[in-house]
């Protein structure tokens, strides 16, 4: 019993006892869901039990349902989210909204908004980059994601089995949420989704490169290249940067807080004899030193750019 589940029901099938259930081998998440005090409570846990406290008639939402899409890109202390018809009472842990989820679907056996949705729910109501990297997360197309069965148009029996597969994930296109302003205009923060649309990138792998790039975007810097790729002699891919200025054959990584990746020398080797340098951005280059990092693209643009000039 990992998964949350409504304590009443678990109560009324015989599977545990009220004196059980209130006991330490579970832990009540929200007002009768429950979950085993042995599972690691974690925002993709948080999100299940929002969906699950939010009913057959509600959904996940907002970054709860970009954790149960596996399209994680807010922070890990965001409280649960959902939207169901019945008004749910606020707790500092849960944001509940009254009113029909919109485009609710199964994902992964879970009711939750679609990525579509949850996109143009997110990127309304934060701040530029957080909503770029919102967007460029959800509307991504990922192997490793599961199918999203919208409710509407699919027979109920096949609902649960299809969310279950697993398959490449469709994304969508950016320029899907200006579809949406024009069938609903007059909602808030819609008005400024031409900015967020315009700088989004999909093929981002991670909030952070995300970050990156519009840290250099919004710094003045030209717009880079994402997940750039070279090719051998017989043209097939043999590397990729996730950023790149290829006139100036710059190359930007972003390794995070404690990547350390002998591969990745062994690679950079090989492209530093093609002429290429590549730069690599730690957490601490994105956060604390953020300008020390658009200092150095900066002056590598123009000595690279003069050096590789003809």
């Amino acid at each position: 019993m990992e998964e949350p589940f409504r304590g009443s029901e678990a109560v009324a099938r015989g599977i545990v006892t009220p004196a059980r259930l209130r006991g330490p081998r579970f832990v009540r998440l929200f007002p009768d869901v429950y979950v085993s005090a042995a599972a690691p409570v974690t925002p993709v846990l948080r999100a299940r039990a929002a969906s699950t406290y939010a009913g057959p008639r509600g959904a996940a939402s907002a970054y709860s349902a970009a954790e149960i899409l596996r399209a994680s890109c807010g922070p890990w202390t965001a409280p649960a989210e959902l939207v169901a018809p019945r008004r749910i009472r606020p707790r500092p842990d849960l944001l509940a909204h009254q009113g029909v989820p919109l485009e609710p679907g199964l994902c992964d056996g879970v009711r939750a908004t679609s990525p579509r949705a949850t996109a143009w729910e997110l990127c309304r109501r934060l701040e530029l980059v957080d909503a770029v990297v919102a967007l460029d997360a959800l509307a991504a197309r990922r192997r490793d994601r599961p199918v999203f069965v919208p409710v509407q148009g699919t027979p109920a029996p096949e609902q649960r089995r299809l969310s279950r597969m697993t398959a490449p994930c469709p994304g969508f296109d950016p320029a899907d949420l200006l579809v949406l302003r024009s069938l609903y205009p007059h909602l808030r923060g819609s008005a400024r989704l031409d900015r967020v649309v315009a700088l989004a990138d999909p093929r981002a792998e991670s909030p952070p490169e995300t970050r990156l790039r519009l840290l250099l975007v919004l710094s003045g810097l030209p717009v880079p290249q994402v997940q750039f790729p070279l090719y051998d002699a017989r043209g097939r891919p043999w590397a990729r940067f996730d950023l790149a200025y290829p006139d100036a054959l710059l190359a930007i990584e972003y390794d995070g807080a404690h990547h350390d990746d002998p591969l990745d020398r062994i690679r950079d080797t090989r492209t530093a004899a093609l002429g290429w340098q590549t730069l690599r951005i730690t957490a601490d280059g994105l956060t604390r030193n953020a300008r020390r990092t658009v200092g150095t693209v900066r002056a590598l643009l123009a000595q690279r750019t003069h050096l590789t000039s003809p």
